[in-house]
């Protein structure tokens, strides 16, 4: 399930409409560990998906960690346990405890809708800590679009070998133009980040995907209590595209 064509979210939309992107609509964005349904929209409104990895590991973000409602319907952190590591290590370089199996064994009767049937084909990928953090936050991911119907069409940042030199807007459209894109696609919160007229000299259109109206609460506990395909509609209803 896509809604991807040349742009058709932005050539359908009900208010006044952007002349459609024709070519390859590509997303940058850091892995997240279970994120919320809006997160998936980057997958639904693109061609190809990168995950940003190659960027210094966000401690307070949403990286590794999740909140889903324990026994009492309070939120309560669910957290990879990650090796100790400089502050400046990447996101690549991460590494898990050599007590991360026990460690996120002991988190889950904490959270009732890791218990419910549904939930067992999640919990064997929760419980896959092959690999490093990364692998296994992207395993997530995959298996999340997957259950969602949603394309994968995914890369890793520092696959690109792109200047680590430079930061922030420059290095997204470093990445952007080694890929050829035609529209970088952002989320909402993104607009203070980038400068119009910076894209445009590269030749490449901005986008943005228009506020979530959906529930912020992690794929995780939604997938365990909800059908996939109301979760996968509400995705691909808010994923139209606008400048």
């Amino acid at each position: 399930m896509s809604v991807r064509g040349d742009c058709i979210s932005e050539a359908n939309s009900s208010g006044p409409a952007e002349a459609p992107v024709r070519g390859l609509h590509v997303a940058i964005m850091q892995p997240y560990f279970v994120p919320y349904a809006g997160y998936f929209r980057l997958f639904a409104a693109t061609d190809l998906f990168v995950l940003y990895d190659c960027v210094q590991f966000p401690r307070r973000g949403w990286l590794h960690r999740n909140q889903l409602r324990d026994t009492r319907g309070e939120s309560q952190w669910l957290t990879l346990p990650l090796r100790k590591a400089p502050q400046d290590v990447l996101i690549h370089d991460l590494r898990f405890r050599d007590t991360a199996a026990a460690d996120m064994d002991g988190q889950f009767p904490r959270f009732p809708a890791l218990a419910l049937a549904a939930a067992l084909p999640l919990m064997q990928q929760f419980r896959d800590l092959s690999g490093t953090p990364l692998d296994h936050i992207e395993r997530l991911l995959r298996y999340a679009a997957e259950q969602l119907g949603l394309p994968w069409r995914v890369l890793r940042s520092s696959s690109l070998g792109v200047d680590p030199a430079l930061r922030g807007q420059d290095r997204i459209l470093a990445i952007a133009g080694r890929l050829g894109a035609a529209c970088y696609v952002n989320a909402p919160g993104g607009r203070a980040l980038y400068d119009t007229a910076s894209f445009n000299a590269a030749g490449i259109a901005l986008r943005f995907l228009e506020p979530h109206l959906g529930s912020y609460a992690s794929i995780a506990e939604r997938l365990a209590t909800e059908p996939p395909a109301a979760i996968a509609a509400e995705i691909v209803a808010g994923s139209r595209l606008v400048a």
